[in-house]
């Protein structure tokens, strides 16, 4: 039987790395705080006390799915090779139009779970569709992806404040924005009460970002297909040689890092809100980050958002202890640059610790005598 051996000399540095990185964003934070005349050991406190609350807990699963769900999006196209930065407007129109069809009056036929699942169906579509856009720039033209996907977040922004204000949208009265009709109650999806001491709930969609996670981990590491698309982003042209299809290769990648996009509004449109607003928004970049703290692993990605869900939450207490809140952007920005510099220097002594390790065991054995050199004389003999 075949046993995987663990390669601890590789291993070690990689787990190293993400704790290193937390404690240098943490000591670069408390040197922020101490020059804005705060403590910092207070300042963690108050912030891990107001996290541990149960209401703290609620919201920060809540804001984890949503930057769980983005940072899939993004994984996908870093798996490729590929700078999706995208996903924000993807997410922006991919919401919208589910949630102006769901909420139009001639469907109001359909059953509530139906309607549910039309919205996740034809945000997915609408969100695939406009990353296509960016991916045949890039397949038939050679447009950067980062520069096409950047201009695709304004226009999209546009597209949808245009139609919401000027066709699709309603207006409440006393509300002071427009936003898609009201879905109907049957099509809220229900809450999960798994958290103890409150009365307010997870948001449903929390399962189906746990769903997507382990669909993310199988065909990545479990599929042929996932497969070449990692071939084809750690070697674009040894994956050409081997028969892979690059180009289509990118727009299949865009195109479900686009649909996963798509879903990154929909807990809080179909759990919270009901509706779609002009609120909506700043997921997306976030997804960037999330992704690089967890290495494009579902695991570390879902540590990540938890983090971000974390901090994130933790704004409120520091408002509330006169503590600059910008301290929690620091420490955001801080990390992510800590943990990137952090795994790029693990892997780097990963692969001198490997290729010493190679070099020994392919080494002559110590007092053997060197080959000497045959001749065609000797041959003869």
């Amino acid at each position: 039987m075949n046993v995987r051996r663990i390669d601890f000399g590789k291993l070690l540095p990689q787990l190293i790395a993400p704790v290193a990185a937390l404690a240098l964003a943490a000591a670069i934070s408390s040197i922020a705080l101490l020059i804005s005349d705060k403590d910092p050991v207070n300042a963690f406190k108050q912030m891990y006390d107001f996290g541990l609350t149960p209401d703290s807990q609620v919201e920060i699963l809540n804001k984890a799915s949503e930057f769980y769900i983005a940072a899939v999006a993004v994984a996908i196209g870093f798996k490729m090779g590929l700078f999706n930065i995208g996903v924000e407007g993807q997410s922006k129109v991919g919401a919208f139009f589910a949630g102006a069809l769901a909420s139009a009056s001639f469907m109001s036929w359909m059953p509530g779970p139906l309607r549910i699942v039309l919205i996740i169906v034809v945000a997915m579509i609408v969100g695939a569709l406009w990353a296509l856009i960016a991916a045949l720039l890039k397949t038939q033209r050679g447009v950067s992806e980062v520069i096409s996907t950047l201009m695709l977040n304004a226009i999209g922004g546009l597209v949808v404040t245009w139609l919401l204000n000027e066709h699709w949208g309603v207006q409440a009265p006393g509300a002071q924005i427009k936003t898609t009709g009201i879905l109907p109650e049957n099509s809220w999806m229900p809450g999960l009460p798994i958290v103890s001491g409150t009365d307010q709930k997870v948001l449903g969609f929390l399962a189906i970002a746990v769903v997507l996670g382990v669909v993310y981990w199988f065909a990545i590491g479990r599929t042929r297909f996932g497969f070449d698309l990692r071939a084809t982003g750690y070697n674009p042209s040894a994956a050409v040689a081997s028969g892979v299809n690059a180009k289509r290769m990118v727009i299949t990648a865009m195109l479900l890092s686009g649909a996963i996009a798509g879903l990154v509004n929909l807990p809080r449109m179909l759990g919270e809100s009901h509706t779609y607003t002009e609120g909506f928004g700043g997921i997306g970049f976030t997804g960037i980050a999330v992704a690089l703290l967890g290495r494009n692993h579902p695991i570390g990605m879902a540590l990540g958002a938890l983090l971000w869900g974390f901090l994130g939450r933790s704004q409120l207490i520091l408002d509330l202890e006169g503590i600059p809140k910008e301290i929690v952007l620091i420490m955001q920005g801080v990390t992510v640059l800590s943990v990137v510099i952090a795994y790029e220097l693990a892997a780097r002594i990963g692969r001198r610790a490997q290729q010493k390790r190679v070099g020994v065991a392919t080494a002559a054995p110590a007092g053997s005598a060197p080959l000497a050199p045959t001749t065609a004389a000797e041959e003869s003999k």
